[in-house]
């Protein structure tokens, strides 16, 4: 799922079969970056030489447009010379960054589709907030920086907040309901508790309030009552936030778009349209993580961070252009969860 962003929110109602082994959606560090990679899906093997893909030979162009003493190539030195020099482009975009180990996975299209290349989430769990979920530093300064990263990350990460947890809480057990007395009731009503029962369930009021003071908005301080140092870091998340809305969708990376998305990915849309990160706390919220992301442990998540087609080797450029806006917003997130607020 495009997490809470409403241009990124698909919503889609399947049977989930329960019977799998459930396991726990835990926490990993997401900075493990041992599985970073770029793939170009597997055209005919390279053993048979078979003739390259429409994936391959387009990218293959733009490759060639770069080479300096050209040369000739078998096909099977072909396909490694042109995954060579797009995985050290991308990895040099990718490089700094340990918020979350992305992956690009370039697909050759079907059905008269041109190729496209997706960029995938291989991280799991709640990110890590630092200071701003351990620190000692005013609640106010705290709220303002979760605000900043709930409100923005989701443009390019495939992560909620808690905003959608309460929402799909809500579509799971309340029948849509946000009011302790029209959830009681609809759990008395609709999933035949009696009401002991109800009251050990959890209800809307409850989860509310598990929140700590610095997930809520409201008490995040004015831009002109934060330190210098914080209020620079939160102007260059905003301004990176920006560069990467000027986008064009066709010349963006990171667009995301669930159609496209099933149509270049059939079967995907058995995946839960959750997504595979988050920004709520696992100490106050586990058991509610653990329930909304069940279908996904199950199933798969929604992980797909931008998927944006390539009709010719010319959208190459763009596409690596607003990788590198991306990334340089990931960076600006970065820097503003790595913030030491004791020296501001």
């Amino acid at each position: 799922m495009r997490g809470c962003s409403s241009t990124r929110k698909a919503e889609r109602t399947k049977d989930t079969s329960r019977s799998s082994r459930r396991r726990r959606f835990a926490s990993r560090p997401s900075a493990d970056l041992a599985g970073r990679s770029v793939a170009i899906c597997d055209d005919v093997p390279t053993l048979f030489d078979g003739p390259l893909g429409p994936h391959h030979k387009l990218i293959g162009a733009w490759v060639a447009a770069r080479e300096t003493t050209p040369r000739q190539y078998t096909r099977a030195q072909a396909r490694v010379r042109i995954e060579q020099v797009f995985r050290a482009a991308v990895l040099d975009i990718l490089a700094p960054l340990d918020l979350a180990d992305l992956r690009m996975t370039v697909l050759k299209g079907e059905d008269g589709d041109p190729p496209a290349i997706a960029i995938v989430c291989d991280s799991l769990g709640q990110i890590d907030l630092g200071w701003i979920e351990t620190s000692d530093a005013p609640i106010s300064w705290r709220a303002a920086a979760y605000r900043e990263l709930e409100q923005n990350l989701p443009y390019v990460l495939p992560i909620f907040g808690y905003e959608r947890l309460f929402e799909t809480m809500s579509i799971y057990y309340w029948d849509c309901e946000t009011d302790d007395e029209a959830a009681r009731r609809c759990m008395i009503e609709y999933h035949g508790m009696d009401e002991a029962e109800v009251d050990e369930q959890t209800l809307p009021s409850m989860m509310n309030a598990r929140r700590p003071d610095w997930m809520i908005a409201a008490k995040a301080a004015a831009s002109a009552q934060l330190p210098s140092g914080l209020r620079q870091k939160l102007r260059s998340l905003r301004h990176a936030h920006r560069a990467l809305k000027s986008l064009q969708p066709e010349h963006n990376a990171w667009h995301f778009d669930v159609d496209l998305i099933n149509q270049y990915v059939p079967g995907f849309e058995e995946a839960s349209p959750l997504p595979p990160l988050t920004l709520v706390p696992f100490e106050q919220f586990a058991p509610q993580l653990d329930d909304v992301c069940r279908h996904g442990m199950e199933m798969g998540f929604m992980d797909i961070a931008g998927l944006c087609p390539l009709p010719d080797s010319g959208r190459i450029d763009d596409w690596l252009t607003s990788l590198r806006l991306g990334a340089q917003f990931l960076l600006a997130a970065q820097a503003l969860i790595e913030l030491d607020p004791t020296k501001l």
